[in-house]
């Protein structure tokens, strides 16, 4: 059986309807490449939107989370 990379892993989670920072997806994933990760999934057509966040630090971090798909108009 295949062990999933963290790129799959991250994929699924943010699949899910959830975001992730990178603080978190090291405590989860053991990654420290987030960033990494995240830009290959948008070059393979994944529409993440990326959002900045200060803590209580006054620190900014990204919080990637998938675009939700807009449904057309009816009218």
């Amino acid at each position: 059986m295949k062990r999933k990379t963290q790129k799959e892993k991250v994929r699924q989670y943010l699949e899910s309807g959830r975001s992730i920072t990178p603080i978190e997806a090291l405590e989860m994933f053991g990654s420290f490449r987030l960033g990494a990760i995240i830009f290959t999934l948008r070059e393979e057509g994944m529409p993440i939107k990326t959002d900045f966040v200060t803590n209580r630090y006054k620190t900014k971090f990204a919080k990637y989370t998938l675009e939700q798909k807009t449904q057309p108009s009816l009218f």
